[in-house]
């Protein structure tokens, strides 16, 4: 009995806590992260400026690596190197994403504050006819005009024939075609924005065509067909089956099913992956060079005569190389990050307007 009695204290006795795993445990404060910033801030620039490194760049990266290193050490004393493990691999994503924000910070940055004096309703609303390069007078208006209707054409070209070859795709295809069409797509997602060019500037030799706006947005419009086509793909593949299984279960076609259930489901993220690609092409320059030669003058028409755009405009005003045209250039450029944006805030509108309400 004694025995017994002893091997069932022996199985009841408790554990022994393990060193740095209890909840007794130390841990590094939660703002931990903001002071091994601060430190390894200092330190960077410091090192720097002892080695006397005039790029700031370079002291960034010396204060991200002495970030990931104090995080680590810091931790490993304090708490655990499990922990420490954890706080290296976290503060390893916030240095990438600071690495990935930085350049795109600057950019925005430097074209506000270079454009900003140069833009005002005056720029918005003349063009360059009669203004020499040199003066500080010309606006953007013909070019404006000239990317809104060539970007607008090719969407109307492109948004149903993406949509089309995507429900086919995804609905319909099976088998050696729709292997064929997926290829060829892929291939036109890489493809560069100059070959598209050079394959419109051949149809014009060959049917004696002229530069116009209208040439510019062919070429646009097969740089975005395959933008739309695998955004709108990958949104009709996110429609629950249970949804159409249900619709086809009621006796409704398979093409009305399509129509009622899939499309509007999937039309936040359709219209969204549209206003991406047209943000894609909205500033390509070279189609523009090759087709459409670029204008002084405002042109309404895109089928007729040379036009310019945003992206060609901003390329002659840079190469003339004077000071007002360099104004004008960054103006011209902030006027088409804003174009973008504003169509980027317009799709996100969309998306959350068209989800799915629970």
């Amino acid at each position: 009995m004694s025995h017994s009695s002893t091997s069932v204290q022996d199985r009841r006795a408790p554990i022994p806590p393990v060193p740095g795993n209890s909840l007794s445990s130390r841990t590094l404060p939660r703002l931990a992260p903001l002071g091994f910033a601060a430190l390894s801030i200092a330190l960077g620039v410091g090192i720097g400026a002892a080695a006397g490194w005039h790029s700031r760049v370079q002291w960034g990266l010396v204060s991200a690596l002495l970030f990931l290193v104090i995080s680590y050490v810091a931790t490993s004393l304090v708490e655990n190197r499990r922990q420490a493990k954890d706080r290296l691999a976290t503060s390893l994503v916030w240095v990438c994403f600071l690495i990935a924000i930085v350049p795109l910070a600057s950019l925005l940055w430097t074209a506000v504050s270079r454009g900003s004096g140069r833009l005002d309703l005056y720029f918005l609303t003349h063009s360059m006819a009669g203004v020499l390069g040199s003066e500080d007078s010309g606006g953007v208006y013909h070019a404006l005009i000239g990317t809104l209707e060539q970007v607008g054409i090719a969407t109307v070209i492109s948004a149903p024939l993406g949509l089309l070859t995507a429900v086919y795709l995804v609905e319909y295809g099976k088998g050696s075609l729709a292997k064929a069409v997926t290829f060829f797509v892929d291939v036109m997602t890489g493809i560069p924005s100059i070959v598209a060019g050079l394959f419109i500037l051949s149809i014009m030799l060959i049917a004696g065509l002229e530069p116009s706006g209208l040439m510019g947005a062919l070429a646009l419009t097969i740089l975005m067909i395959p933008v739309v086509v695998r955004s709108t793909e990958e949104m009709l593949k996110l429609v629950p089956n249970e949804l159409r299984e249900a619709s086809l279960a009621l006796g409704i076609p398979k093409w009305r099913t399509i129509l009622k259930v899939v499309l509007p489901t999937a039309i936040g993220g359709i219209a969204t992956g549209v206003m991406l690609a047209i943000a894609r092409i909205a500033g390509e320059t070279a189609p523009i060079i090759l087709l459409v030669f670029g204008s002084q003058l405002i042109n309404p028409n895109p089928f007729e005569g040379a036009q310019s755009s945003l992206p060609f405009y901003i390329y002659e005003q840079y190469k003339i190389g004077e000071t007002a045209s360099y104004d004008r250039a960054w103006a011209a450029a902030l006027v088409l990050i804003a174009f973008v944006m504003i169509l980027n805030l317009v799709a996100r509108g969309i998306a959350r307007w068209k989800a799915p309400q629970h």
